[in-house]
This record gives C-alpha cells, structure tokens and sequence, in this order.
C-alpha cells in the first residue's frame, strides 16, 4: 500500500526530503502484523524521538516566555503534550486520514485511536526532526501545539484534576474522595484500567487509562463535570 501524502505535506507546508521517513511515522505496528512483507517499519523509534523533541521545545518556549515558578510550568507542559491534546491537534491536520494501521485498529474510533494519533504526531516530530531539523520542529510545534496555550490556561485545564477534586470535595462535602479499579484488560506490557472515584459509598464518575493512574487522573476529572464543580 502506497498513501499519497502530498495534501498532507501542502497543508502543513512542508516537504519532506526523505518520503520514506513521513511514511514510517504514520505505520502503526498493527499494520506490520497483518503485512509482514510491507516496506517501512513502525513508528515506535520516531515516536520516542519525536516526544524528546516535543517536550524540549515546549520547556525551551515556557522558559524563555514565562517567569513562572517550575511546578506550574510543568503542569503547563504536561497539559500541552498530553494524548488528549495532540489527539485533538492530530486529528484537526488530519493525520486520522494518513494512518496505517490493521483492520481491527482502523474500525476501533474510541480511545485506542485517540492514543495512536497522539503517538503520530510524536513520530511525525521525530521524523521531521532526522529529515529538517530542530528548527524546523520548532516552527510546527509553534504553530500547532503551544498555540493551545492560551485556551488551556484559560480553560483551566492544566490543573492537575485529582488534587481539584480532592480539594473541592472536602470543601463542599468534607469527604476525601477515594479510588478502586472497576476493571482491567489487556496483556502486562499494554494494559488498560476503568478506576471509580467514590465519594463514602457514592460514585461519582469513572475513568480509564493506561495505567491506574492515568485512570484515577481521568475519574477525577469526569468527577468534576458530573459534581459541576470545574
């Protein structure tokens, strides 16, 4: 299979030297497992590349720009590089279109998606970064990463939503929420948990992660919404 990515490259305003590179960065493993003998390999190695890249010039730009102390601007970075945001980024460039993927990730639209395009645009970083270079990187996370600044500063959505709910619960019911894992799946190596956040015996919301965790962090979140208390 041979995906045309010029529209791709025309609408970021980049083109690539190395067309095999850009072509990796959108190959899931999944896609490798049902095509043995296909050409590229998977993104993987581009992904842990692009997310070095990702994170050093988000830190470089808060440093540079903003005289905060460094907790908050760590909540800052982790807001901007997280899976919902570049999911969301991935998926407005259109990158959802481009993917390689097995037939049974491609019907798959929920959350396993949402991370396999957040992991593309790691990968998409990294690749852009061995065929262009750092500065590159820098124009394109500029223009479509740490644009979303503002609105997540605004929105709140930094905030780590745990400690919110947390301090919100004791202030307006004067219990300290807990957590349980409802359920989990998956091998050791890619599992994935449904944590409840009980306030007493009341659950208030679930949420699902990777890790308990991210999980708990999701559960407090939807805690939030479900109490009106963002």
């Amino acid at each position: 299979m041979q995906i045309d990515f010029s529209q791709l490259e025309k609408k970021l305003d980049t083109e690539f030297n190395d067309k095999a590179l850009l072509e990796q960065a959108f190959c899931h493993r999944s896609y490798l497992n049902e095509n043995p003998g296909f050409h590229s390999d998977h993104n993987e190695r581009l992904e842990f590349l692009g997310d070095a890249v990702l994170e050093l010039v988000v830190t470089e730009h808060l440093f540079q720009n903003y005289d905060n102390p460094e907790g908050e601007m760590t909540n800052w970075r982790a807001a901007l590089v997280n899976a919902i945001t570049l999911s969301t980024i991935a998926q407005d460039l259109g990158f959802g279109d481009y993917l390689l993927l097995s037939k049974g990730e491609a019907k798959d639209t929920g959350k396993a998606r949402q991370y396999i395009l957040a992991n593309t645009i790691e990968a998409f970083l990294g690749a852009l970064y061995l065929d262009q270079g750092y500065e590159k990187c820098k124009v394109f996370i500029g223009a479509h990463i740490i644009k979303e600044l503002p609105h997540i500063l605004k929105e709140g959505l930094h905030r780590d939503s745990k400690s919110y709910f947390q301090e919100m619960a004791q202030e307006k019911v004067r219990i300290t929420p807990t957590y349980k894992v409802i359920k989990d799946w998956g091998p050791d190596h890619a599992k994935s948990f449904v944590v409840g956040v009980f306030l007493d015996k009341e659950m208030v919301a679930e949420g699902e992660g990777s890790s308990k965790q991210e999980a708990e962090e999701a559960a407090a979140h939807n805690g939030l919404i479900a109490k009106n208390w963002q």
